[in-house]
């Protein structure tokens, strides 16, 4: 078992996708994102099937057919879009939820802090798109979340991380705005809409 090198290597990860999360004003999704690597569910299996280049998840997928730390962590950490498969009443089926603007970002985040930290010296700016479109036709996600997740990967591999996060920080700002918007009475929205006067 290679505990300490799985330690390490999820500390590390915490700390990339803690400082992109910064970048885009998420601090307290910064703060808690992955807490529960350090989950013994996850801790342990991560330091058995320890690889260093790719996930544990992978390998103990490989042996078992499944992987008992992948299973807890998607399912305590809404930045993964397994979190959100839910049936669907509409469409009769397993479906992909949509998922909140915040957690869309901070699965953004999350997966150029893995490319970073998986492939080392050979990451690019493309890296996270190249992984998107190798696993996307496993995928059970909405189609306005995933239609987020690949413009903002798009965009890192064509313009980088300054003008990826700057849009990443818009965007976060506009759905704030929205929530703000909807936790007040119909009154207050016109009045802060269109001005005081105009609702006279």
């Amino acid at each position: 078992m290679q505990l300490r090198n799985h330690i390490k290597t999820i500390n590390h990860h915490k700390m990339e996708v803690m400082k992109n999360c910064f970048r885009v004003k998420m601090y307290r999704q910064g703060l808690l994102h992955d807490l529960s690597k350090y989950h013994p569910a996850e801790l342990f299996p991560g330091g058995k099937y320890f690889q260093g280049d790719r996930s544990p998840n992978a390998a103990e997928r490989e042996e078992k057919g499944y992987s008992s730390a992948w299973l807890h962590h998607k399912g305590h950490n809404r930045h993964h879009w397994e979190y959100w498969i839910d049936f669907s009443l509409q469409e009769k089926r397993i479906a992909g939820a949509p998922m909140p603007v915040c957690y869309v970002l901070e699965m953004v985040c999350d997966r150029i802090a893995a490319s970073k930290t998986y492939k080392k010296d050979a990451y690019t700016d493309a890296s996270p798109l190249e992984y998107y479109k190798m696993s996307r036709p496993y995928y059970i996600i909405h189609p306005e979340t995933d239609r987020m997740l690949r413009e903002l990967l798009e965009m890192l591999a064509r313009e980088g991380e300054e003008k990826t996060f700057a849009k990443m920080r818009r965007l976060l700002g506009e759905s704030r705005r929205e929530a703000v918007k909807k936790r007040v009475p119909a009154f207050a929205r016109r009045w802060l809409e269109k001005g005081w006067n105009s609702t006279k």
